[in-house]
């Protein structure tokens, strides 16, 4: 298979259907209140910043999307415990106030379904990496969300984030593929990605009762959703972890 890897700017015809591959995410991970202030704009405001990949055997169909942000770093501020979250925020600021932005952030990479475990995140991670030189930038930095952490969702990322296998490298299988594409662990984003909801949408998402007040767990998530009955209520606080890729 011959990979071809293009930003949405460069095929535009891929603009239509970006959202129609079948993937992995669960459903409730599509109910962030701050999504639509990247992805409602992906293919007017950002085709630069989004890539996309099909192959020889089926040109035209998308085999995977990789998705970045522009945003102003802020200078002393760093990487905010906010990650994705407040990444999209300060880059959708820096766009409707005319601020120039300095910095990108991955946000995702998706893989179709029937694609996965043939190696092709690695080279999405290194289109990312050449995307964001070309743009002029030093570093690429991305909040990852830990492929296998949803396995322990008890366990503090703080731990799991640096855990390391006999050869120096990463547990995680997607921490581990960013760090052999360059990248350095650098901390834990606490709050990178909040999903409020009440109950009733919970159960929709999820097909859980979230019938009992405190920690529930749900199939996908990192950490517990924390349920409040007498509130109606459930919020998930997702912690991710912040690498940066150096480009020079």
């Amino acid at each position: 298979m011959a990979l071809q890897i293009t930003t949405l700017a460069e095929r535009p015809e891929f603009a239509s259907s970006l959202w129609d591959m079948d993937h992995t995410w669960r459903e409730f991970m599509m109910h962030d209140p701050l999504a639509d202030l990247y992805y409602a704009w992906i293919t007017t405001s950002y085709q630069e910043y989004v890539l996309v990949a099909d192959d020889d055997a089926e040109p035209g169909r998308l085999v995977a999307r990789g998705c970045m942000i522009p945003y102003p770093s802020d200078g002393a501020a760093g990487l905010p415990d906010d990650g994705w979250d407040g990444v999209i925020r300060a880059g959708w600021l820096a766009r409707e106030r005319g601020r120039p932005a300095d910095a990108v952030s991955a946000l995702e990479i998706t893989i179709r379904r029937d694609q996965l475990g043939k190696g092709l995140s690695a080279l999405m991670v290194a289109a990312m990496r050449d995307c964001a030189a070309r743009h002029g930038h030093r570093e690429l930095v991305a909040p990852v969300r830990p492929s296998a952490k949803h396995l322990e969702p008890h366990t503090p990322m703080s731990e799991y984030a640096f855990r390391t296998r006999p050869d120096g490298l990463p547990h995680d299988p997607w921490l581990r593929v960013h760090v052999r594409a360059g990248a350095k662990i650098v901390k834990v984003a606490p709050r990178s990605m909040v999903v409020p909801g009440t109950l009733d949408e919970w159960r929709t998402w999820t097909g859980l009762p979230f019938d009992r007040t405190g920690p529930v767990e749900v199939p996908g998530a990192l950490s517990p959703v924390h349920c409040d009955v007498e509130h109606d209520h459930a919020v998930y606080v997702e912690p991710n972890v912040w690498v940066t890729h150096p480009l020079t």
